[in-house]
């Protein structure tokens, strides 16, 4: 019997080879330009930016790495940084702690559970431009919500906003309210996900509930941890809208954080090949302390 004209079930012809391929590359083409278009080119074009002295119609000359040698000699970038990195050092944890203690209530089999995770994640559907300027009301000295309740209790009123010393505590405590959602359903999921028969174990071994969770949940809760870490540093250092929609970095440049700092060098001061560099720089620092945390998460899961 010839085999001739008869296809094998495994063969394909080189037409139908590539007909998946260009059908599959017209569904990722539009993403891909997208991607390219917003992130790509901008990301390319500011790295040339920021080797050159020019506004953003201008371009200026070249200067190489000179920008990038002025960072360092730079008392108002040190401030921002150290701004900056308060806020991250407060929010981060802040956040963390809260959100798990959250996770932890909103798992528990309680009525309206459905309505009360909603509520706990609505601050962090709303913009942070909208979060600001709601705290601009709550938080003002003469009319606001808080100093109306101090001075109802017979408190003296407080400055929030306003005032050099809390201005920084204020915006993470607002911070808080809208950025807790984030890591109180990650650990939600990261909860509902361990296996019962690890904590029923437990719990005939004889553990009482605060061993159980120590010793069984936390450890169980390492890899939302490492994730929500390093996505909740990479938004405090990247903190803008907040800042420019209640502060705009005073009073006394005490909120003046490093992406702030960055837009009044670029789009106030014009001098955008220095803020490119800035922001750069910032690109380096988070990178490096996203890689810090791997490896340490990664290190210790060896051990």
């Amino acid at each position: 019997m010839s085999l001739a004209g008869v296809a094998l079930p495994g063969a394909r012809t080189r037409g139908g080879r590539r007909l998946p391929s260009l059908t599959g590359w017209g569904f990722v083409l539009p993403a891909t330009l997208v991607i390219v278009g917003l992130s790509v080119f901008p990301a390319v074009w500011a790295l040339l930016l920021s080797l050159r002295d020019g506004d953003l119609i201008t371009g200026g000359s070249y200067v190489g790495l000179q920008n990038y040698r002025d960072m360092f000699d730079d008392t108002e970038l040190r401030a921002a940084a150290g701004h900056t990195l308060l806020y991250t050092v407060l929010f981060v944890p802040g956040s963390m702690v809260l959100g798990l203690a959250l996770a932890t209530a909103l798992n528990l089999p309680i009525r309206l559970v459905g309505f009360y995770r909603t509520c706990v994640f609505v601050p962090y559907v709303v913009s942070a431009a909208s979060t600001g300027i709601l705290a601009n009301f709550v938080f003002d000295p003469d009319f606001g919500i808080v100093n109306a309740g101090l001075k109802a209790l017979g408190l003296p009123g407080m400055g929030f906003l306003q005032d050099p010393g809390q201005a920084m505590i204020t915006l993470v405590v607002v911070s808080l309210w809208g950025g807790v959602g984030m890591p109180a359903v990650v650990y939600l999921a990261a909860l509902q996900d361990i296996p019962r028969e690890l904590v029923e174990a437990a719990r005939v071994d004889g553990a009482e509930r605060r061993h159980v969770f120590r010793h069984v949940t936390l450890p169980q809760l390492r890899p939302a941890t490492v994730f929500l870490a390093i996505w909740q540093t990479i938004a405090a250092l990247q903190v803008f809208d907040l800042v420019y929609t209640t502060t705009k970095g005073q009073p006394l440049d005490s909120t003046t954080v490093i992406v702030f700092y960055l837009y009044r060098q670029a789009f106030q001061l014009f001098h955008s090949g220095y803020g490119a560099a800035v922001a750069y720089g910032l690109f380096v620092v988070t990178l490096a302390a996203s890689a810090l945390a791997l490896w340490y998460t990664r290190r210790g899961e060896a051990r």
